[in-house]
């Protein structure tokens, strides 16, 4: 098939989930299909890494979109109806682009990711557009509003959350297929907007990155959280973490909790005492600092969809303690990789549980290995992609 690819970010490095998706939905896919590529370049840096996308894609269409073009969109937009996101993704340039691309080229399929991206699909006269949200942002913004907040910060996600409600419903009704990736996302939203097009696709896991290597489970002492550490659940669900989980661990175990991801703001940094918490920064090899790991942890509190960091522990066999945000879009069971708890203590004395037994962290690491390995690999998510697009 001939696939057109409309995306919201450069898709390399895939250090982050909306770039880590499409690069490798596209490896897999683009040894069968010609797929073309449209998206926004962010930073002057994303050009070097052209040859690194070359070989998935016949055509790789960019457009510059720098930081402070974007914050002017925000704010010339802030007082129209679209969401304060959809407004930072604005580009008449882009979208006389996707218009020049779709008439020049005759498209089977057209993949557009995220709400965000919408705007330059929704009045396609395509038959064949489907949008990946992929997950419902509607869920995350209406969790975001039970974290405790300051005052401004809650009345400007009071106002995001209406408009992505509104805007949310009337994207999915001009849309023929939406895809979210977990079952808990599209019940929301069938239940929210009484939406009947969408189908479930995962998110996916590279399994010849991450997958086991002989993991020393006799080791009870070290504890691992891993994300993007400017992105606000990841920030909340660490400083959550060492301030009411950590020390109820702490009490009955010594622990060090390692912090581990690129862009580290203010609020995370502070929590290195460089005794027992450490915030590393970016990495450029997570399996290392995984398979060192005793036991992941992701209390998040807010949120959609599933979560790379707990897919790609499982997939290396090291146990996970999650909150229901990572854990219930994967359709397991407590201790098939993962165990979910929802409030400090048991969460805490769950991951106490998991330090006192090498048996019980080997045999959940072993199942979550399983989990994976039939049903969250990238190969399987492409191919069920592909079943979408042939029907």
């Amino acid at each position: 098939m001939r696939l057109l690819f409309i995306a919201n970010r450069f898709p390399y490095p895939p250090f982050r989930g909306d770039k880590l998706k499409i690069y490798n939905l596209v490896k897999q896919l683009s040894k069968i299909h010609e797929i073309d590529l449209i998206t926004f370049v962010e930073q002057q840096s994303d050009y070097q890494y052209l040859d690194e996308l070359k070989p998935f894609f016949k055509n790789i269409v960019l457009q510059d979109l720098p930081k402070w073009k974007s914050v002017l969109n925000v704010l010339l937009g802030f007082f129209n109806a679209k969401p304060l996101q959809v407004n930072y993704f604005k580009s008449t340039g882009f979208s006389k682009k996707v218009k020049q691309l779709i008439d020049e080229n005759n498209y089977d399929a057209i993949h557009v990711q995220h709400l965000r991206m919408a705007q330059y699909a929704i009045n396609i006269s395509h038959p064949n557009v489907i949008l990946d949200l992929p997950d419902a942002f509607s869920l995350y913004w209406e969790r975001r509003k039970t974290v405790k907040r300051n005052f401004f910060v809650k009345i400007l996600d009071n106002i995001e959350s209406k408009k992505v409600m509104k805007y949310e419903a009337l994207v999915l009704s001009k849309f023929k297929k939406s895809l979210v990736c977990s079952i808990e996302d599209s019940d929301f939203l069938v239940k929210k907007h009484g939406v009947k097009n969408i189908d479930i696709l995962p998110n996916g896991v590279d399994i010849s990155v991450f997958k086991p290597s002989n993991h020393d489970y006799s080791h009870n002492n070290q504890l691992l959280f891993t994300g993007n550490m400017d992105y606000a659940p990841n920030v909340d669900a660490v400083i959550y973490f060492v301030s009411e989980v950590l020390p109820i661990i702490q009490e009955k175990r010594k622990v060090k909790f390692i912090i581990a991801g690129q862009r580290p703001i203010e609020k995370v940094k502070i929590l290195d005492n460089g005794e027992t918490i450490f915030v590393t920064g970016f990495i450029q090899d997570l399996t290392s600092v995984y398979n060192d790991a005793s036991v992941v942890v992701a209390p998040l509190r807010f949120g959609a969809g599933t979560q790379n960091k707990v897919l790609e522990a499982m997939a290396m066999g090291i146990p996970v303690v999650c909150s229901n945000i990572g854990f219930q879009g994967l359709g397991i069971e407590n201790g098939q990789g993962a165990f979910m708890k929802t409030n400090a203590a048991e969460f805490a004395q769950q991951v106490i549980e998991l330090l006192d037994s090498e048996e019980l962290r080997r045999k959940t690491g072993e199942l979550g290995i399983h989990v994976i390995q039939s049903k969250f690999s990238w190969e399987n998510i492409a191919n069920q992609l592909d079943a979408i697009f042939k029907q």
